[in-house]
């Protein structure tokens, strides 16, 4: 998995990790804690520079975001949950992720939507209660690009340190990150498999709009 993310990453160059910077945030097939660090790594070998893959995973970063932003500002809670509940499997999302992400806002505030982006489980669905309360668009894209550029910059700079010990690195990445996409996709069909989807009625949620 180590070398395949690496030759996919060299031949994609920065639009891949724009690309699957995107895909992370929206159906996430490779999570960011293996994407920046191994372009980070290339960023080491001279293949990638350094300004331009921040830029290429800030991108696709917050881009992916928006999308979230903008579905919950355009279709309301009732609709976002109701979507969520019968096609959140597809994006490995639950109703219970949705709720620990609106609990996290409402206790946080704007802050959260910054810190948020620092928080695997939290990252993704931070975007939906910052469009179901209509804060700015300006506001959230601030916060998100703030957010973003740490989380890339340590992932990155990872990559980069441990690229001086690639030959060590890899003999212990390689069968680690098979394991870890391996997990991945048994839990993502789990999810497809177990997922029973419950339209909520116009009495659930206190807060329904």
């Amino acid at each position: 998995m180590f070398d395949w993310i690496v030759a996919l990453l060299q031949q994609a160059g920065y639009f891949g990790i724009a690309f699957l910077m995107f895909a992370e945030n929206v159906f996430p097939p490779i999570p960011s804690e293996l994407i920046m660090p191994l372009a980070g790594f290339l960023v080491h070998r001279g293949d990638l520079g350094f300004v331009p893959t921040m830029l290429a995973g800030m991108a696709g970063s917050i881009a992916g975001a928006w999308i979230w932003y903008f579905a919950a500002m355009k279709f309301k809670r009732r609709r976002v949950r109701r979507l969520i509940s019968n096609h959140g499997r597809w994006f490995t999302m639950t109703l219970e992720d949705l709720d620990r992400a609106e609990d996290w806002f409402e206790r946080h505030g704007r802050m959260a939507v910054l810190v948020g982006r620092l928080l695997p489980g939290v990252r993704t669905l931070i975007s939906v209660p910052a469009g179901l309360t209509g804060m700015p668009q300006g506001t959230f894209l601030l916060l998100t690009a703030v957010g973003t550029t740490v989380w890339v910059g340590i992932l990155t700079l990872a990559g980069m340190l441990l690229g001086s010990q690639y030959d060590l690195v890899q003999q212990w990445l390689n069968p680690v990150s098979n394991i870890l996409f391996g997990a991945l996709a048994l839990i993502y069909v789990y999810r497809l498999v177990t997922h029973k989807g419950v339209v909520e009625d116009e009495g659930q949620g206190a807060s329904s709009k």
